[in-house]
């Protein structure tokens, strides 16, 4: 997801009213695509979305089960459900990213594509630091610190991992409970992968 192209929006819902709606409400601001069914989404769903808003309430395959399988897929994609399914406990272990109950104004589909986005920008960032903190870790461990000193590769690195630092700092300091939720959904799913292997 760039910051100088529009994100891409899929819109799913089996009314298509509704999803034609929404649609026509985000287009001016994003690249934007609808499904009028779970398998329709899975079927025009691969990297090149950004954010899915998801009814959970569909004929056929459930807002539910594409949530699932977009997960299983492994797909770097941020997903709302857009419903009027009211929240209970089930939701807790649901993989999704923001939850908007029906009737959905324009105003809250668009904060919430930018939450989402904005929480994709700060996770590319933070893995890119973590990369660089480590190439930088490995260089002082296995370099003299004169060759260091003389490095314009070295200091090019420091620069980066400096600026990556601030914006890192400056965006955290904008989030909310919210956004934090979001951000570290997949950090979760990343640990418990990891106490599996």
């Amino acid at each position: 997801m760039s910051g100088t192209e529009p994100a891409t929006v899929l819109v799913v819902d089996d009314e298509r009213d509704v999803a034609d709606a929404y649609a026509a409400q985000l287009d001016s601001d994003y690249t934007v695509m609808t499904a009028y069914g779970g398998q329709e989404a899975l079927d025009q769903l691969d990297a090149s979305v950004d954010v899915v808003l998801l009814d959970r309430r569909m004929p056929g395959l459930s807002g539910d089960e594409v949530l699932d399988v977009i997960r299983d897929r492994g797909l770097e994609v941020r997903v709302a459900m857009v419903t009027a399914v009211d929240p209970d406990f089930d939701i807790i272990e649901m993989p999704f990213d923001d939850y908007i109950i029906k009737p959905a104004s324009r105003d809250s589909l668009l904060e919430t594509i930018e939450r989402l986005r904005n929480c994709s920008t700060y996770e590319t960032k933070l893995q890119e630091y973590y990369s660089l903190m480590a190439k930088r870790a490995t260089l002082q461990s296995n370099k003299p610190q004169a060759e260091l000193a003389g490095s314009e590769t070295f200091e090019s690195l420091e620069a980066r991992i400096d600026e990556l630092e601030r914006d890192l700092d400056e965006a955290v300091s904008e989030f909310d409970d919210d956004d934090f939720g979001a951000l570290f959904r997949d950090l979760d799913d990343t640990a418990a992968g990891a106490i599996e292997d």
